[in-house]
């Protein structure tokens, strides 16, 4: 069986009147992501690198930010249909490792159900799941806490 790895990289701004949502769980804060779609950068990241590591494009192609239909959509649908994506094409993940980059809110306490959520809608075991939480101590747009950003090492499996 071969094996490829993809990276996803994805960042919004905070904005008012939004909910925050990282890797499908609300995220208690003042402000949320802005976006086209719920604007969860982690789920984001994801889906970038899940497509990539099976050569299928980027997140902007399946699901074009402009398009109606994902207006306000959950990003844990386009991650199911991500998935689902992957496995026609005889993919699947195998393995992820993320980072979230954010000065704020404080994300260490909601970081086990982060990854419960995000290896749920996987069809992972939370094992081969790894999510982590940094800031960047102050420095640029997310150290101002004018916005969030997440990277994503998928690897991903053949199955044929």
């Amino acid at each position: 069986m071969s094996s490829r790895s993809g990276l996803g990289i994805d960042v919004h701004p905070l904005v008012e009147g939004r909910a925050l949502v990282l890797g499908s769980v609300v995220v208690p804060h003042d402000r949320g992501l802005s976006g086209h779609s719920d604007g969860d950068v982690l789920i984001h990241a994801t889906i970038d690198a899940l497509l990539g590591g099976a050569g299928l494009g980027d997140i902007g192609t399946h699901f074009p930010p402009g398009d109606p239909k994902y207006e306000g959509i959950a990003s844990s649908k386009l991650l199911t249909t991500t998935v689902e994506l992957l496995e026609t094409h005889h993919w699947r993940a195998q393995y992820l490792d993320a980072t979230i980059l954010a000065e704020r809110p404080t994300l260490k306490p909601l970081m086990g159900q982060i990854k419960e959520a995000l290896a749920g809608i996987l069809g992972l075991d939370p094992t081969l799941v790894n999510v982590k939480a940094t800031t960047t101590d102050a420095l640029g747009f997310v150290g101002r806490g004018e916005g969030i950003a997440s990277m994503v090492l998928a690897t991903l499996e053949s199955l044929e």
